[in-house]
């Protein structure tokens, strides 16, 4: 299994970023996918999750309305659109496989992540 981030950067206050995570290894299309972020002294938080077909997502209170996650199952891409974004945006954010067990999804392999900054 592999998932490589890629898309983060600078970006001022209110700004846009667009992020990727091309994956391998796997079936893709039958997979559940997360973005995770991690900010400096601060624990793991969920930030979206998306169906294996793209029909259902789900999003954390702090990004909903301002992040759309999506999914290329041709490319076999996670993507993560971030609009209006604010300094407490500011994390490393990582893809993760999610797993169905019959009753939730639980965690399988994260990539290493893609750092973005809000700054001005």
């Amino acid at each position: 299994v592999k998932l490589v981030e890629s898309g983060g950067g600078l970006v001022q206050p209110g700004g846009s970023l667009r992020l990727s995570c091309a994956a391998s290894g796997f079936t893709f299309s039958s997979t559940y996918m997360s973005w995770n972020r991690q900010a400096p002294g601060k624990g793991l938080e969920w930030v979206a999750t998306i169906s294996p077909d793209g029909s259902n997502t789900a999003y954390g209170t702090p990004v909903e309305g301002r992040f759309t996650i999506s999914r290329d199952n041709a490319k076999d891409t996670v993507y993560l659109e971030m609009n209006k974004l604010k300094p407490e945006d500011t994390a490393l954010y990582a893809c993760a496989i999610r797993i169905w067990t019959g009753e939730k999804l639980e965690y399988g392999d994260r990539g290493r992540g893609t750092q973005v900054t809000v700054s001005s």
